[in-house]
């Protein structure tokens, strides 16, 4: 299973990759000559030495699924509403297919459309995320419940800074291509589900769930870490408190997944452990224990982190009667077949490579860690246990964690030692409160106590986070490192367990791989200058970036908005390596002359205009004009001694003004660039 799995795996990564190579037709003509193929030689060649070449084509042919269910679901979601309709959509039928989350302004729901209208009504197909303003209050819609929806999806647009996070493809891996904002006015339900299956009801237990919670949890923040401890859900946590929890190396104990359900089906087999003495024991046990994670899953909604969770824990479950024979890897790779083929786009999902990576590290690892050590007392033994189970673990996601969050905890064994026991107090008391819901006096008690350990959580995680040195930020690598450290590791685990020399010197290539490639990117990235003018939609912001040195301006909305910050601008830093941010005032050639901000940068002449009313000098000339807050006012006497090398409106402009000042540019023959049509201007020295 586990070369099934990972063949499985290679030809999903390839359609996703290189989707071009095939086409769906052929795809699938290659599969079925494989599978031919395969049997062919198994039938016709039985019994001599062609183990190799059968099981080669057999694999082979496996890959080649993997591609087809990639190019299969792929075509499925190109072929959405606004592809498909050749008139402007003024309305929609959708579906709601997904709990609200409460964002900053708004609910965010994901709808399935199922009839568009432009000149008539018509049946249609496709997901969009849709953005509700939280004008329209509270909201009581309920999965499968159907709206009636004013105005067209938009496409969903690529990145449009330097290094900024891919949200249509990241969307692309959901089948969702459009999204859309609306008012109160421009939404209107219309009825309940009319078909209330077990993704309803799963949803309908959730909703329970959460409210008994929030009932007997005291404490707004405490009752969003119990729900997210418990159910999973984690859109009412506050920002700071969810970056204590990541600089503290505690951020894995938020999401449910391999490490909850694997406390709860430890928990299981304890409580299940008195019927070992009968002979019938091994399959009531693993019945008892497919139950009782399922019926979590469902009471958490389901959600995708959970199922990745349960049938992992499911194939280990039904393993167990089988005996010693059952191999813990095979099982692991069995769950993840499964999932692939369910959804293949769930391998490009972090939290599946993570919980995949984690549970293998601890597996292979923990054990022979452990050994290193004998520990005669128990409650040292027992810390020496949670210790190498956090090594073990951190080990295999060392690499996917910088490569994802740029950063690395390092009090992560500290912490470890509190949160992974509190973070389980908090599970166990969360299902009991749900269980013991309806006995008042035993349920407020419990509400309590878990509401006590949640406060001692996040305290725990607080003073980590305080310690000097807590965290290493700002660590960028590129994939192809990732996957250069992951071969480093992996060989130099390979020394330990081996003991030859030649695992240690491909370590060491890998090593020095690693780092030429990071020297490179220093030379080509690092040691330039940039300027960027960013596009952020209602704001204004750019930047002068010289060998690590950050010479940055935005409007005080978005310097105090450090979430947009971090998702808009942090990422260009990060690729060029910037150490240190100050004001733009800070630059020896920035002047202000009649508010207006005047650089010298790279023999260029910047300007920026940010208040209306500036007035121009007569013999006005930039190479660079950057226009905020709508703030240009058209001079009716332009002559031709004010020149503009080159007119940039930024996101703080309306629309409107933006169409109006491409006319004016196109009249008086000025390049010009929208950074919220084109993305962000960027200029490279």
């Amino acid at each position: 299973m586990v070369r099934i799995a990972a063949f499985l795996a290679a030809g999903i990564l390839v359609a996703i990759y290189f989707p071009g190579v095939f086409g769906v037709q052929q795809a699938v003509i290659l599969s079925t000559i494989l599978v031919l193929a395969y049997f062919l030689v198994t039938i016709f060649f039985r019994g001599r030495k062609v183990g190799f070449a059968s099981g080669l084509v057999g694999l082979l042919a496996i890959s080649s699924l993997g591609y087809v269910l990639v190019l299969i679901r792929t075509g499925e979601g190109d072929r959405t509403l606004l592809q498909s309709a050749k008139e402007p959509t003024k309305a929609y039928l959708a579906i709601v297919r997904s709990s609200p989350e409460s964002k900053a302004k708004s609910w965010k729901f994901e709808v399935e459309v199922a009839a568009l209208k432009n000149s008539r009504w018509r049946q249609a197909k496709g997901r969009v995320l849709l953005y509700v303003s939280k004008d329209i209050g509270e909201v009581s819609w309920k999965y499968g419940d159907q709206l009636l929806i004013k105005g067209s999806p938009q496409a969903l647009k690529p990145p449009a800074n330097p290094g900024e996070f891919d949200f249509k493809r990241f969307l692309s891996f959901k089948s969702i291509y459009h999204q859309q904002f609306v008012r109160a006015e421009q939404v209107r339900w219309i009825a309940p589900a009319d078909r209330r299956g077990f993704i309803y009801y799963s949803h309908q237990a959730r909703a329970w769930a959460q409210s008994k919670l929030n009932k007997y949890v005291a404490g707004e923040q405490r009752q969003a870490i119990a729900a997210a401890l418990v159910l999973g859900v984690t859109d009412g946590i506050d920002t700071d408190l969810l970056n204590a929890y990541a600089a503290s190396g505690a951020m894995h104990v938020l999401a449910v997944s391999g490490l909850h359900v694997g406390i709860i089906y430890g928990i299981l087999l304890v409580l299940l452990r008195p019927l070992n003495r009968f002979a019938w024991s091994r399959w009531a046990v693993a019945a008892i224990s497919l139950v009782c994670l399922w019926v979590f899953a469902f009471v958490t909604g389901l959600s995708p982190s959970v199922l990745r969770a349960v049938v992992m824990f499911s194939f280990v479950a039904i393993a167990r009667p089988f005996g010693k024979r059952t191999n813990i890897y095979n099982t692991l790779a069995a769950s993840a077949f499964v999932l692939l083929l369910y959804n293949p786009f769930l391998i490009m999902s972090v939290g599946f490579q993570l919980s995949y990576l984690a549970v293998l590290g601890i597996v292979y690892l923990q054990r022979p860690i452990y050994n290193l050590w004998e520990v005669e007392n128990r409650m040292g033994d027992w810390v020496w246990q949670i210790t190498c189970v956090s090594i073990a673990a951190q080990i295999a996601t060392f690499s996917l964690g910088l490569l994802y969050f740029h950063q690395f905890p390092f009090y992560f064994l500290i912490s470890n030692l509190f949160v992974i026991p509190l973070s389980t107090a908090v599970l166990v008391l969360g299902i009991l409160v749900l269980a013991f819901s309806f006995i008042s006096p035993l349920v407020i008690v419990l509400g309590k106590l878990l509401t006590g350990i949640i406060y001692l959580l996040n305290e725990t995680v607080s003073i980590t986070e305080k310690l000097p040195f807590s965290l290493i930020s700002d660590i960028h690598i590129t994939t192809l490192q990732c996957w250069l450290l992951m071969a480093f590791l992996l060989f130099l685990i390979l020394v330990f367990e081996f003991r030859k020399i030649r695992w240690l010197y491909a370590s060491v290539i890998f090593g020095i791989i690693f780092c030429c490639v990071q020297w490179n990117h220093f030379f080509d990235s690092v040691s330039r200058s940039q300027f960027t003018v960013y596009s952020v939609s209602g704001h204004y912001a750019f930047e002068f970036i010289k060998y690590g040195q950050s010479y940055f301006i935005a409007d005080s909305a978005l310097l105090e908005d450090t979430d947009r910050q971090r998702f808009h601008i942090r990422p260009n830093r990060l690729l060029n390596g910037v150490a240190r941010v100050r004001g733009v005032e800070s630059l020896p050639a920035a002047k202000w002359t009649k508010n207006m901000l005047m650089v010298e940068w790279q023999t260029k002449t910047i300007a920026h205009i940010s208040k209306k009313g500036d007035n121009m000098p007569i013999n006005f000339q930039v190479d660079y004009l950057i226009v905020s807050n709508n703030s240009f006012s058209i001079d009716k006497n332009w002559t031709n001694s004010k020149k503009i090398g080159k007119l940039i409106v930024d996101g703080s402009n309306s629309r409107t003004y933006i169409n109006k000042m491409r006319k004016f540019a196109t009249a008086e023959n000025i390049p010009f660039y929208s950074v919220l049509d084109e993305g962000a201007f960027t200029l490279t020295n």
